[in-house]
């Protein structure tokens, strides 16, 4: 458990609030925080890490319009591409403590995440916006997270679909070597049970036979199953989905955030993904104004792109640090350390107001929020009610 002192709490708004009315001063002109980012820029999960770096820049840019922290501008240094390889993110994580950096955006994958933290742990503040794996925040109390942990997607859709009435009788289909896809699925056999679902089938593949799973398939189509829950990664599903397709399996589709990107597979039809839910707690498409601003925003920065769940997790973790930077008091001239210290101690005391929910923070660094789902129609995601 972390020992951090509890006090009043604040919302965001109020934190901007306070921004607003702190005069900038002659120190604040010459001084600024430096925020560092760390993910696959580029390679194979590229769209996870440029979409952090975009969303975090927009972010930065807004806050420094408003006041900055504290009265203090923030500078977004150059981001730390890491390829999504443990290593690199270390040596990336170096080069931007030499560069100045004072706290981290990231970073992005949960591998990567991990050894950095243990770099980091009690030195510099680390705030990831979409690394899963439990052990992701662990090594430190300056640690936090904005999405859910693997385990909390499962007991998180076990709950969703319960409480929505999609199903009562699922089936799993999962990677049986994959971390991420085993904790997941783990946890959603779990809460199942807890919530009333009965799982018919609960088929496996491996990582190195996921191509064919018409064995699989067959076995969930005679399971009677309504739901098939698909605890995997977007390249997967798609194949899954053409392969259930031919297989005329009726069964409603529901993924996780691994699934975000099924839309942009190369060659994919993606009327089969029509009908398709996944737990992801943002949708470009949705209309209130907080999502529409920032939709907007991130198209004109960058070629008319679409901004991800990831995107959303970022942007969201920037203006947090906002509010426990204020919270805290922080100041330019301060250590990582002390830095560190006091926005961890910060994080408990205030409540956000962001894109992908409202969010506030435990002692062990997760977010509480409520999970939110998106259906795909006509090629684009939705929110559910």
């Amino acid at each position: 458990m972390r020992n951090l002192k509890k006090v009043l709490s604040v919302t965001a708004a109020a934190a901007m609030a306070v921004s607003a009315m702190t005069p900038v001063t002659a120190f604040a002109e010459e001084e600024t925080f430096k925020v560092g980012v760390i993910g696959p820029m580029t390679g194979d999960y590229a769209q996870y890490g440029t979409n952090v770096y975009n969303a975090a820049k927009i972010a930065i840019d807004e806050v420094n319009e408003a006041g900055g922290f504290n009265g203090y501008q923030v500078e977004l240094l150059d981001a730390g591409d890491d390829q999504g390889d443990p290593e690199k993110a270390v040596n990336a994580y170096n080069d931007l403590l030499d560069k100045g950096m004072q706290m981290l955006c990231g970073t992005v994958t949960s591998g990567a995440c991990i050894a950095v933290g243990a770099e980091a742990a009690e030195s510099t503040f680390l705030f990831t916006p979409s690394g899963s794996a439990v052990d992701c925040i662990t090594a430190g109390s300056n640690e936090f997270r904005m999405c859910f942990t693997d385990p909390m997607q499962g007991t998180k859709s076990a709950e969703y679909i319960s409480e929505k009435g999609l199903a009562t009788k699922v089936a799993v289909l999962y990677d049986s070597m994959a971390d991420y896809n085993v904790g997941i699925h783990d946890a959603f056999v779990e809460g199942a049970a807890e919530y009333g679902l009965e799982v018919v089938a609960d088929e496996a593949y491996t990582t190195d036979s996921n191509t064919d799973f018409s064995v699989q398939l067959s076995k969930i189509k005679e399971s009677g199953a309504e739901l098939l829950f698909l605890p995997n990664y977007y390249s997967d599903c798609a194949l899954i989905l053409q392969q259930a397709a031919d297989a005329d399996l009726d069964v409603t589709f529901f993924g996780v955030d691994g699934m975000d990107g099924i839309l942009s597979v190369e060659n994919f039809d993606t009327s089969l993904a029509e009908g398709v839910m996944l737990l992801t707690p943002f949708s470009a498409t949705a209309e209130d104004e907080a999502t529409v601003n920032f939709v907007t925003a991130y198209g004109e920065e960058n070629n008319g792109d679409t901004p991800n769940q990831f995107a959303a997790d970022a942007y969201d973790v920037i203006y947090a640090i906002k509010a426990a930077a204020e919270d805290a008091g922080i100041t330019p001239d301060m250590s990582n350390e002390d830095i560190s210290a006091a926005l961890s101690a910060s994080m408990l005391n205030i409540e956000v107001e962001g894109l992908t929910g409202t969010a506030k923070w435990t002692e062990d660094g997760e977010c509480d929020k409520s999970p939110k789902a998106v259906v795909i129609k006509d090629g684009v995601y939705e929110m559910m009610e």
